[in-house]
């Protein structure tokens, strides 16, 4: 029977979701429930690639937000900082103003994964350029850029629950 320690990615989501994800593990088939809706890898290896991901998804729907200075893989996200990705802006001194660069950086566990996770996780970082926290606008901003945010994130969760249970990676 499934720990229910082992659902702590998927513990704001309502009983009968969690009945039918403890079904999946305690079935074994967890696995193959995820490969089969999500059955390749995505394409971007490369920090430069992954820039060049970001960089389009933000002219397609942020044209006017503040530049993002720097993207990257980071092997540090998920074991230091429990997160999937981060947008942090430095600011620096500049004459008389005070600017901000904005870098995003996406966990290296992620290089190999779905193309939806990798835009559930780019557009969620992406979107905190326009809405600094979590509430209803930046949702709906995440909503806007990738309308199946909410499904991704929830399969990623399941993703991230298979990983915790001590299964391999499904993409490697």
């Amino acid at each position: 029977m499934s720990n229910p320690n082992h659902l702590k990615y998927l513990s704001a989501y309502p009983a009968h979701l969690l009945d039918q994800v403890r079904r999946l593990i305690d079935g074994g088939k967890l696995a193959d429930h995820l490969r089969s809706r999500y059955p390749q890898a995505h394409a971007v290896r490369t920090d430069k690639a992954l820039y060049t991901y970001v960089q389009d998804l933000k002219d397609d729907y942020l044209r006017n937000a503040e530049p993002v200075a720097k993207v990257g893989f980071d092997s540090k996200i998920g074991i230091v900082q429990q997160a999937l990705g981060l947008h942090t802006a430095i600011s620096r001194v500049q004459g008389s103003k005070l600017k901000a660069k904005h870098e995003i950086r996406i966990g290296t566990v992620f290089r190999d994964a779905p193309p939806e996770f990798l835009r559930m996780i780019v557009v969620h970082e992406l979107a905190h350029l326009k809405e600094k926290q979590h509430d209803k606008a930046f949702y709906k901003l995440c909503c806007w850029m990738e309308p199946d945010y909410h499904q991704f994130e929830f399969d990623l969760r399941l993703y991230l629950t298979q990983l915790e249970l001590g299964g391999e990676r499904l993409w490697g």
